[in-house]
């Protein structure tokens, strides 16, 4: 089985070895490394441990990632659209409304199923139900994806991803009229204590998180803008956005009551950017704005 090898750092002594290791790869969420570490797949200096072990500085951790089993999930022939692919990573265009792997009670029609008709040579680091999904955006956001063909290229994109070199631009439609031109939000996100299928800005069990933003049009009652990620937790935009009052026009979850009818989130992942695993070449793709989003701007000018 694989592993994943770090060396914890004297900022994070007296921190859980759940939020250390949780906090050391996008992919991985804090229950799923509890389980590991309960599994004993977890060594700290050559030792197992328990999931409430405190971090010393310097500790060596090995994360020995299971073996994926049999997927379950079935190959579906699907109409990708593939932006670029070669031996080690592939660049796909997921539409709005897809969503990116099976889980419970949905497992098919996801680009997972696609993706595993379209090529059989998927990298396993993530498991069974996710083969090849280094990250992912929800259902109702359209755009740009890498997807690893196999462990090396896997790997080498994660910790990309860790290290903040991965670029990754969305366009959005906000409520409201942002008045300056630029911004960066810096606050951490976590779950909701409220709701545990949202996520919020809070200082309680969170991960540090960083949206950049520049406004590209301004309308009566809405904003254009790109959102670069620095960071990529889950809902990431969509909950910074609502956190300083802009929150994404059709948002079912983070938008007001009264918002526009979309069918979801008015988000597009139009940028993406990444070294190649092999070659070392900087790979850089741009996909146009999906036909509803280009004909929401064309209302919003008019009504403006």
């Amino acid at each position: 089985m694989p592993n994943w090898d770090i060396t914890v750092k004297e900022e994070h002594k007296g921190e859980r070895i759940d939020k250390v290791l949780s906090a050391s790869n996008e992919e991985w969420s804090r229950s799923q490394v509890q389980q590991w570490i309960k599994e004993g797949h977890v060594l700290v200096n050559g030792k197992a441990v328990k999931t409430n072990y405190k971090c010393s500085g310097g500790d060596a951790i090995t994360v020995e990632i299971p073996e994926p089993q049999e997927l379950d999930a079935e190959a579906e022939e699907m109409d990708l659209d593939i932006y670029y692919e070669d031996a080690d990573v592939l660049v796909v265009n997921k539409p709005k409304g897809m969503v990116v792997h099976p889980a419970p009670g949905h497992m098919s029609g996801t680009l997972v199923n696609g993706l595993m008709a379209h090529c059989k040579d998927l990298s396993g680091i993530n498991g069974v139900l996710r083969p090849g999904i280094v990250h992912r955006i929800d259902k109702d956001t359209s755009g740009l994806l890498m997807v690893a063909k196999n462990d090396m290229a896997h790997e080498s994109l994660v910790q990309q991803l860790v290290d903040k070199t991965v670029t990754r631009r969305y366009n959005a439609i906000v409520h409201g009229v942002i008045p300056h031109d630029h911004g960066t939000i810096d606050a951490p996100i976590g779950r909701d204590k409220k709701d545990r299928q949202s996520m919020t800005v809070t200082e309680e069990n969170s991960k540090h998180a960083v949206t950049h933003f520049n406004v590209l049009e301004r309308f009566k009652d809405f904003t254009f803008v790109e959102c670069k990620l620095e960071t990529g937790r889950t809902h990431q935009i969509r909950v910074h956005m609502k956190y300083i009052g802009y929150p994404l026009a059709g948002d079912p979850k983070y938008g007001p009551r009264k918002t526009l009818d979309l069918g979801g989130q008015a988000l597009h992942a139009a940028v993406l950017g990444f070294t190649h695993p092999r070659t070392k070449e900087y790979l850089e793709f741009s996909a146009p704005l999906p036909e509803d989003f280009v004909e929401l701007l064309s209302m919003l000018r008019q009504n403006s």
